[in-house]
């Protein structure tokens, strides 16, 4: 299994290759030599209330993404940008026909690269009358065409006293009423998920029975709780659900009011870390292979989904209480 590390944005501060299978160009930038299977792309920016500079930054992601090699590039929650109040946020936001979908379709279609835009300001379908949006993963292929758009259902309204979180993301944000079926992607079905969508894992069982090879959750988690439950849960998700699982993240300070964790990471099904972006550098991403062979092989050798009882046996304490 490969798995690259790879730094490519102007606050990089170094680039590792960890195998053969990839070799140097120039500077930080990185070719596939020889390989046998897709690439991911999973990004780390820093994004601000500044649209044009946050798609600027995206953009060379994505350009670098598929000059390495990489068949689908994963942007994190809130890739057009993050606002600094209510008032700033949703006077931000746009329609799925606004410029900025516009302009990623048409960056699809120009490089032939898929993208998963993992958290889009989207204007609700009643903006007129209450002014409140969606909080929107788009999947874009490569022919720049909306092939699927996943509405975060698990809305995050946390207050941490002592820990300096305190977000009430319900205050402006409609929660999503349905799940999306898996999407065929070329590097495997992904399924779609948002940031707190990750503490759920009903949501990646229930996207893994409907034939989910890859898990997907773009954040910007707090630096808080990042701490202490980003990469363990990350983790989870993929034993128990024997799937990928790709989480592009948001990194560092957006403005006086909000910093994100980092550490976009990349885990195989066995729960083993491919690719961690750090938690200081913005402009960087992790490149890693897709192999669905390994998935299988998991699966095979340790059929937990051949093991779980039917859902009514779960349920089934509920009759006792």
């Amino acid at each position: 299994m490969l798995a690259l590390r790879c730094a490519l944005g102007t606050h990089t501060k170094h680039s590792v290759c960890h195998s053969a299978s990839w070799r140097n160009r120039t500077g930080s930038q990185h070719r596939m030599s020889t390989s046998s299977h897709p690439v991911a792309a999973v990004c780390q920016v820093t994004v601000t209330p500044d649209k044009e500079a946050n798609y600027s930054a995206c953009q060379h992601l994505v350009e670098r993404a598929k000059d390495s090699g990489a068949s689908m590039v994963f942007l994190p929650e809130a890739f057009d940008y993050i606002g600094s109040s209510r008032e700033e946020t949703l006077s931000l936001s746009e329609s799925l026909t606004g410029d900025t979908i516009s302009r990623y379709t048409q960056l699809a279609r120009k490089l032939g690269v898929w993208l998963s835009l993992g958290g889009f300001h989207e204007r609700g379908h009643e903006w007129e009358s209450d002014r409140r949006i969606y909080n929107s993963h788009i999947i874009v292929n490569d022919q720049g065409d909306i092939v699927s758009v996943y509405r975060k259902t698990h809305l995050f309204d946390v207050e941490l006293p002592g820990r300096g979180v305190s977000l009430k993301e319900s205050a402006f944000t409609i929660p999503g009423p349905c799940l999306v079926p898996p999407v065929q992607t070329p590097i495997g079905k992904v399924g779609l998920g948002i940031c707190y969508d990750l503490r759920f894992p009903e949501l990646s069982l229930a996207l893994q029975r409907q034939g989910a090879e890859i898990l997907t959750y773009p954040s910007a988690f707090t630096v808080a709780t990042g701490a202490a439950h980003w990469e363990v849960l990350l983790r989870a998700r993929a034993i128990e659900t024997q799937c990928f699982v790709l989480a592009a993240a948001q990194v560092g300070r957006h403005h006086e009011k909000r910093s994100s964790y980092g550490h976009a990471l990349a885990v195989d099904p066995w729960g083993s870390v491919l690719g961690d972006c750090g938690g200081e550098d913005t402009g960087t991403m992790a490149l890693v292979e897709i192999d669905l062979d390994k998935l299988r092989d998991t699966r095979r050798n340790m059929p937990v989904q051949t093991h779980r009882r039917d859902t009514g046996f779960y349920h089934s304490l509920e009759e006792h209480t």
